[in-house]
């Protein structure tokens, strides 16, 4: 990714870079994928050095294929990292495809996986990087934003064919590639990137008031999971979730100024002084990619996770993430600020993803300028885009939004039928309301949270046990 303002780095950083690539080549990595030793799911055990971020890495081979971590168990010993992951395909099975498993195997045993070729479901992976580029954006979440920056890049005659949008406490953040509508490859002048850049900056900024801000970065294009990788660290950097920034964007209120609802995520941060950890402890309704998002949260604010457990395979469908860390400097939280804000952080983190709304998939014939015309559509019938996930499938447009009204209130079904009939049934299907799977769970009643902090210290001795064994 290209980004404006990058500092070059300095020597020395270039040297201990250099070192530690060394040392991980000669210590390779070993990987174990086994099929026979758990009756539920296929078990792979991965032994590396130590690296920042190397947890999410393995996660994100995971995520990339659309497989469900059902348990983990993460620990440090000395220089070595050691992991153990229950992984199911989406249908609860084992894994079974030999392509798939020989990917996995590559990926994590390989220093540069990230560059390997995706297979398999990857969500409709990103086109090739000679052909789209890729634009990021953030600013001030209001109604019809996605329908104004999709007429901009029509009006360009730039073609959308991948996307993920985000928002949370009034901001959003987009991962955008596109395409030049004439020869359907990248667009590589520096005059008309330009151009693009000047435009939706203007978009993002909104009404031009000093409060609001507003980014356009372009570059070259990502994977499903690396792009939700970079709208995770966006929005961080934007301030959504107290990552900084104004207070306006970590309030926990809509674009509308009212109180957002919790996606049920309970978290608990203290310390854990005998060993020198920060103890991370988080409950929610278990949901995709939920171990994907919290680690994004955790690296991304510069903690390394040491000691963890994972486990998704509650019958209540109540996911349970431990982890024992410290920041990359080698200390824990110091401050009850930095506990705070850890907390603030990995909530923003499951709620992001966690949307409530009216889901509904536009599937049809794909077309220059559909996505603008769907997104005005949306604007004149007052509905509000909370997230959307834009894809083209073999010359398909398969789009999904999450929607509500101006107001972030449900929409009532004549709105839908107005919106069904411009658009056509046979393009727009409502897959279901916002109290699905992803839907904010009920919040804790007033004074429940002793009973919650209890909930949240039953399953902590069992890492603690871990700690005394490997540290």
């Amino acid at each position: 990714m290209l980004r404006c303002g990058e500092t070059v780095v300095a020597e020395e950083e270039e040297d201990d870079d250099e070192y530690a690539k060394l040392v991980r080549r000669m210590n390779p990595p070993r990987v174990v994928i086994d099929n026979d030793s758990c009756d539920n799911a296929t078990v792979i055990r991965v032994d590396r050095v130590k690296k920042h971020g190397i947890l999410l890495e393995a996660v994100q081979v995971l995520v990339d294929l659309n497989l469900v971590i059902t348990k983990a168990y993460i620990s440090s010993d000395g220089n070595w990292f050691m992991d153990v992951f229950n992984v199911t395909d989406q249908h609860g099975s084992k894994l079974q495809n030999r392509e798939v498993i020989d990917h996995i195997q590559k990926c994590l045993e390989s220093e540069d996986y990230l560059k390997l070729p995706a297979i398999g479901p990857t969500g409709g992976g990103a086109p090739p990087e000679d052909e789209s580029t890729s634009i990021e954006l953030t600013g001030t979440d209001r109604p019809g934003l996605l329908s104004e920056v999709c007429a901009v890049l029509a009006s360009l005659s730039c073609n959308i064919v991948k996307a993920e949008v985000w928002t949370h406490s009034r901001r959003a953040a987009a991962v955008i590639q596109i395409t030049d509508e004439a020869s359907g490859l990248a667009i590589h002048d520096a005059a008309r990137l330009s151009k693009v850049q000047e435009l939706l900056c203007n978009v993002m900024q909104g009404d031009g008031a000093s409060s609001s801000r507003g980014s356009t970065r372009t570059g070259v294009p990502l994977g499903t999971a690396r792009a939700e990788r970079r709208l995770h660290k966006l929005m961080l950097d934007d301030g959504s979730g107290g990552g900084g920034g104004s207070e306006e964007a970590v309030s926990g209120e809509d674009r509308c100024g009212k109180a957002r609802p919790k996606a049920g995520a309970k978290v608990v941060v203290m310390d854990c002084a005998e060993r020198r950890y920060t103890v991370v402890i988080l409950r929610c309704r278990d949901r995709p990619k939920l171990l994907f998002d919290t680690l994004c949260a955790l690296t991304d604010l510069q903690y390394v996770v040491f000691h963890g457990t994972v486990d998704a395979e509650r019958r209540s469908r109540e996911a349970y993430q431990e982890y024992y860390v410290r920041h990359v400097d080698g200390h824990p939280a110091r401050s009850d600020a930095e506990r705070s804000r850890l907390v603030r952080c990995l909530e923003a983190a499951v709620e992001r993803r966690a949307s409530g709304g009216l889901e509904l998939e536009v599937r049809t014939e794909d077309r220059v300028g559909l996505l603008s015309e769907v997104t005005r559509v949306f604007r004149e019938n007052s509905l509000s885009i909370i997230r959307a996930a834009i894809a083209t499938r073999d010359g398909r447009a398969e789009d999904t939004f999450y929607v509500s009204d101006a107001y972030g209130n449900p929409v009532d079904g004549r709105t839908m039928d107005a919106v069904g009939e411009q658009l056509g049934d046979a393009v727009l299907r409502v897959k279901r309301r916002g109290s699905g799977s992803d839907a904010p769970a009920k919040s804790v009643a007033e004074g429940g949270a002793v009973s919650v902090l209890g909930s949240l210290l039953k399953g902590s001795f069992q890492g603690l046990r871990l700690i005394r064994s490997y540290s």
